[in-house]
């Protein structure tokens, strides 16, 4: 396999991974939609850079670790059903105020790529994803480490494109979203969403 070919296979994909709707897709409509742009942009880039640090360890090995150590990887795994059940619950509550929240200066962009990067970072399923699927696209004699994060920067690149769109839809309708009946309607949904993942992790063998 060149890496021309590689780079395109790697691609396609990733991309139809990226497309798929999930805990990440969730987590931007719900921050997006309520008018909260910077922190929904900080939901974007705290989840690429969750991929671009596993892609990373990947590369160097590091996050082998997680299949071949049953400790590891079930300590990680715990870490994240905690966090997502605590999120997640947190929505159902409400326990947020009636209205959007603030925005002002980089608190909203930080607190959201927080969010972003340890929902990323949290979930042992993508060091396990890349562990078992970025090697595959590496051509035998290519450099592993720079092909690596170049094949994770591909991953983030089309995620960066989709949460495009997806910003912009929510944007689009925010003004009905915003409302409070809506509010808690799609902050129940999400909550809803973000404790199934959580769950689903939980019963992960």
């Amino acid at each position: 396999m060149g890496i021309s070919t590689a780079v395109w296979s790697f691609a396609l994909v990733v991309g139809l991974l990226t497309l798929t709707p999930g805990l990440d897709t969730a987590l931007i409509l719900r921050t997006a939609a309520l008018g909260e742009r910077a922190r929904a942009w900080g939901v974007v880039l705290g989840i690429g850079t969750g991929t671009m640090v596993w892609g990373t360890l990947s590369s160097l090995g590091v996050s082998a670790l997680l299949t071949a150590s049953h400790l590891a990887y079930e300590t990680l795994r715990w870490a994240g059903v905690a966090y997502l059940l605590w999120m997640g619950l947190q929505l159902l509550r409400g326990s947020g105020p009636a209205g959007p929240e603030p925005e002002a200066g980089s608190g909203g962009f930080l607190a959201g790529w927080r969010r972003g990067a340890l929902t990323n970072l949290l979930n042992p399923k993508v060091g396990v994803f890349y562990v078992a699927v970025l090697p595959q696209f590496i051509p035998a004699g290519a450099p592993h480490l720079p092909m690596g994060i170049l094949l994770t920067s591909i991953h983030v690149a089309e995620g960066l494109l989709w949460s495009a769109v997806l910003v912009a839809f929510a944007r689009a309708v925010r003004g009905w979203l915003r409302r409070p009946a809506a509010r808690k309607v799609l902050d129940r949904l999400t909550g809803l969403v973000v404790v199934g993942f959580g769950l689903r992790l939980a019963a992960t063998d």
